[in-house]
């Protein structure tokens, strides 16, 4: 079986809404016939990628960008690196490019913008530029097969660590899908929530002492809750995708459990400033199937004198142990690191609570045990 790493934290986030629906308000789920807070697994994978541009851990490890605007940055690189001239740097750009369809909006299609977003490493991008500029007639030349397999040769190999972790889909050329080695759950409060209404108003400074009333006046959604938040990482995925050796995708694992765990999406962030940190994380390594436990949460947890941390700790504690216990779904390891209020039963579960980068080596450390004994 796959070796894999589940990663279980519960969040407390004050006041705020940081992913909002089309309307504007907190999104929001039904479970165990309750309403929830609820964040999308999309906005804390953003929010991830986002911390990797200020990681310590990252190394030589490339990252990635997602963008409609490739024909523009491998433009820029031609012409910066190579010294090609811009209108013609553009048309070799187009040229490599072209089993991408470009957007048919009319002001997009004029910029040759694509007709979805792209996720590439930056280094893919300097490398096809290289590629071309080293042989611009050559690319001028290549037929519609030509040119697909120009990209898949750029793009389809040694990808940058968010491409790896996330994956990537490409409708137009099935062989630059990219296979995710992460899985991320859509995080949800852990009880019933309410949103509620914050009525502001805004005072004009240069007003005068005749005028009357606000400058500004309007609503914002948001809510409170207590979150559990889950993801898990197929390590034989990313090694495979990172295309690399182990040491490159030990590095990009402890990034990433570095960077989902203090990750925050920053949905309204000037107006909340809700960058908390987690109360309990939990990595549990597996040579199984990954096991979600958001069932612990399926009758909402009810606050009592010490809030709604300290049962919902109990409960998913309760839950780890089930799973092993009455399903058969043993663990390798668990390493924790949680607030050290919470009851004894959590101790007996999540064992001992160390320092984030303690429980991050712990795991690195079965990681390279476990695959050195498949190697051997």
């Amino acid at each position: 079986m796959s070796l894999s790493i589940d990663i279980h934290i519960l969040q407390s986030l004050p006041p705020s809404n940081v992913n909002r629906d089309d309307a504007g308000s907190p999104k929001t789920a039904i479970y165990g016939g309750a309403r929830r807070l609820r964040a999308s697994s999309q906005s804390w994978k953003r929010a991830t990628r986002r911390r990797f541009e200020s990681s310590p851990f990252l190394g030589d490890l490339p990252s990635g960008t997602r963008t409609t605007r490739l024909v523009e940055m491998i433009t820029h690189a031609l012409a910066t690196d190579h010294g090609i001239d811009e209108p013609r740097a553009k048309e070799l750009a187009v040229k490599a490019l072209s089993p991408i369809s470009l957007d048919k909006d009319k002001k997009n299609a004029e910029q040759n913008r694509t007709a979805y977003l792209m996720f590439v490493g930056r280094d893919q991008i300097a490398s096809m530029a290289e590629a071309i500029a080293a042989d611009p007639g050559a690319v001028e030349a290549l037929s519609k097969g030509d040119a697909e397999k120009f990209l898949e040769d750029s793009l389809g190999s040694r990808h940058s660590i968010d491409v790896a972790l996330f994956g990537r889909m490409v409708a137009d050329l099935p062989k630059l899908k990219v296979d995710a080695s992460v899985q991320v759950a859509h995080a949800i409060a852990t009880h019933a929530t309410e949103t509620e209404f914050d009525y502001f108003t805004a005072v004009d400074d240069e007003s005068t002492a005749e005028e009357t009333g606000a400058g500004m006046i309007g609503t914002v959604e948001y809510a409170s809750a207590t979150l559990y938040r889950y993801a898990n990482l197929n390590v034989d995925q990313l090694v495979k995708n990172l295309g690399t050796d182990l040491a490159s995708a030990i590095t990009a694992i402890r990034a990433f459990l570095d960077a989902f765990v203090k990750s925050v999406p920053g949905g309204h962030q000037n107006t909340f400033a809700q960058n908390t940190r987690p109360a309990v994380v939990t990595f549990v390594v597996r040579d199984n199937q990954p096991v979600n436990l958001v069932s612990a949460f399926e009758a909402p947890v009810v606050a009592g004198k010490e809030g709604l941390v300290s049962e919902s700790a109990v409960r998913l504690a309760a839950e780890l142990r089930q799973a092993a216990d009455l399903w058969g779904d043993p663990f390798l390891s668990v390493a924790s690191s949680y607030i050290p209020s919470l009851h004894e039963q959590v101790h007996d579960v999540f064992g001992e609570s160390t320092a984030l980068a303690e429980a991050i080596e712990s795991v690195c450390g079965v990681v390279k045990e476990r695959c050195g004994e498949v190697a051997a």
